[in-house]
C-alpha cells in the first residue's frame, strides 16, 4: 500500500503546486511589464520640462547641463548595490522597494522646493530604477529560463513605451492640467504607484512562489555562482563596454539629434517629432531582436547589422541632415536597438540567476560610468568647432569599438566557465 500512496501524495503536491505556479507567473509577467514602463518617465519627463524646470527653480545653465548627467552616475552607483539587496531580500522584494521609491521621488521632487531637494528626490527615484534596472535579467532568468528572449523583448518593448509616452505626453499633459511643470512631473508618480502592486503579493507570498518556480541549476554551478569573481571574466568586459557604448550612443541621440536637425534647418515642431520616430522605432525592435539573439549561438551577427545602421546613420546627417532626415531618424532607431541586445545577453553569457544578478550588476553599473562623459564631450565639439563634423565623427568613431566589443561579448560562452578557466590557468 505505501509503494503506491507516494506517487498519488506526489502527484497531489503537483496539483496543488500548479495553481500557484499558473498565478505566481502571470502576476510576475503583469510586474515586470509594469516595473519596465516607470524605468525612463522619470527622465524624459524632465527632459521635455528642462527650460521651465530651470526657470522655475533658478537653476544655472551649468547646473541643468549638469543634471541630465545625473542618470547614469546614479544608475552606475546605486546599481552595484542591487545584487546584494537581491541575495538578502530576494529580487521581488527589491523591485517592489524600487518601484515605491520610483513613485515617492516623483510626487515630492516638484514640490520639496529648492534644486538641493530637487536633486535630492530626484536621485530617490533613480536609485529605484538603477536597481530594477540590473534586477529585471535577474527575474526573467528566474522564472523564464527557457524565454529569456521573449521575456526580455516584452520588458523592453514596454520600456521603449515608457520613455516615447513620457517624452510625448507629459507636455500635453502639463497643459491639460493647468500649465504648472509640478504638476506634470508628479503625474508620472501615478504610474509607479500602480506598478507596486502586482510585486506586493510575490513579497508576501515569497516562499511559496519561490517553491512553485525551481531553478534547475547544479550544485557545481551554485559553487560557482557563490564565489565569482565576475572581473575575471573577458566576456562580461566586454559586455559592460558593449553596454557603455550603446548607452553612450542613446544619450547622445536624445541629447543632441533634435538640435542637429535645427541646425539643419528642419522646423523644431518636425526635429521634434523626428527624435519621437527614433525612440518608438525599439517599441517593436525591442520585441523582435531578443527573440532572433536567443536562436543564434553567435550574436555577433546582430551587433554588426546594428552598429552598420548606427554608421548608416551618422553618415548622413553628415552629409544631408535635412534631405534624408526620416531615414537617418530610422536607422539611428534600429541602431540603439543594441540596448534590449545588450540586456538579452547579459541573460545568456551566465548559467543562473546569481550569475545574471552579478554579470548584470557589473555591465550596467560599469557601462553607465562609460557613458557619462559622451552627451558632454559632444556639447564641447559642437560648442567649440561651431558645426557638426567633429562631434558626428566622434558619434561615428564609438561605433566601430561597440561593434568589436559587442561581437566579443556575443561568442557562445559563459562567465562562469572563464572564471573557471582563469583560475586553472592560475594554478
Amino acid at each position: 500500500m505505501t509503494p503506491t500512496a507516494q506517487p498519488s501524495a506526489l502527484t497531489d503536491s503537483a496539483e496543488k503546486q500548479a495553481p500557484t505556479r499558473a498565478w505566481a507567473t502571470r502576476l510576475v509577467i503583469v510586474g515586470i511589464v509594469l516595473a519596465a514602463l516607470n524605468l525612463r518617465p522619470a527622465i524624459t519627463s524632465l527632459g521635455a520640462l528642462l527650460e521651465e524646470v530651470r526657470d522655475g527653480l533658478g537653476m544655472s545653465g551649468t547646473l541643468a547641463g549638469l543634471l541630465t548627467s545625473v542618470p547614469p552616475l546614479c544608475f552606475a552607483v546605486f546599481g552595484v548595490m542591487a545584487p546584494r539587496l537581491a541575495k538578502r531580500f530576494g529580487p521581488s522584494a527589491v523591485v517592489c522597494v524600487g518601484m515605491a521609491a520610483i513613485a515617492a521621488g516623483l510626487m515630492i521632487r516638484p514640490f520639496i522646493g529648492g534644486t538641493a531637494g530637487f536633486l535630492a528626490a530626484t536621485a530617490l527615484a533613480l536609485a529605484g530604477i538603477a536597481v530594477s534596472n540590473v534586477l529585471m535579467p535577474v527575474i526573467v532568468k528566474r522564472w523564464f529560463p527557457d524565454r529569456v528572449g521573449s521575456m526580455t523583448g516584452l520588458y523592453s518593448m514596454a520600456l521603449a513605451l515608457g520613455t516615447s509616452l513620457a517624452a510625448a505626453l507629459t507636455v500635453p499633459v502639463t497643459d491639460g492640467l493647468g500649465g504648472r511643470w509640478q504638476t506634470g512631473l508628479a503625474v508620472w508618480a501615478l504610474l509607479a504607484v500602480v506598478a507596486v502592486i502586482p510585486w506586493i503579493p510575490l513579497v508576501r507570498d515569497r516562499g511559496q512562489t519561490a517553491a512553485a518556480v525551481p531553478e534547475h541549476v547544479s550544485a557545481a554551478v551554485r559553487r560557482e555562482d557563490d564565489g565569482l569573481r565576475i572581473t575575471s571574466s573577458r566576456t562580461a568586459w566586454a559586455l559592460a563596454v558593449f553596454f557603455g557604448l550603446q548607452a553612450t550612443a542613446a544619450y547622445i541621440t536624445m541629447g543632441w539629434m533634435p538640435q542637429i536637425f535645427r541646425d539643419a534647418g528642419v522646423p523644431a515642431g518636425e526635429a521634434g517629432v523626428l527624435l519621437a520616430v527614433t525612440m518608438a522605432m525599439g517599441v517593436p525592435l525591442a520585441f523582435v531582436i531578443p527573440r532572433v539573439a536567443t536562436r543564434l549561438t553567435n550574436q555577433g551577427p546582430v551587433v554588426i547589422v546594428l552598429g552598420a545602421c548606427g554608421l548608416a546613420g551618422y553618415a548622413g546627417l553628415y552629409l544631408a541632415p535635412a534631405g534624408g532626415a526620416w531615414a537617418w531618424a530610422l536607422l539611428l532607431g534600429i541602431s540603439n536597438c543594441a540596448f534590449p541586445l545588450a540586456l538579452t545577453m547579459v541573460g545568456m553569457r551566465a548559467k543562473s540567476s546569481v550569475g545574471v544578478a552579478k554579470l548584470s550588476a557589473f555591465a550596467q553599473s560599469t557601462g553607465y560610468l562609460i557613458s557619462i562623459p559622451g552627451p558632454l564631450l559632444v556639447g564641447v565639439l559642437y560648442q567649440h568647432s561651431g558645426g557638426w563634423g567633429l562631434p558626428l565623427a566622434l558619434m561615428a568613431g564609438l561605433m566601430v569599438p561597440q561593434i568589436v566589443v559587442g561581437t566579443l561579448a556575443g561568442r557562445n560562452r559563459t562567465v562562469e566557465d572563464e572564471v573557471a578557466a582563469s583560475r586553472g590557468a592560475a594554478a
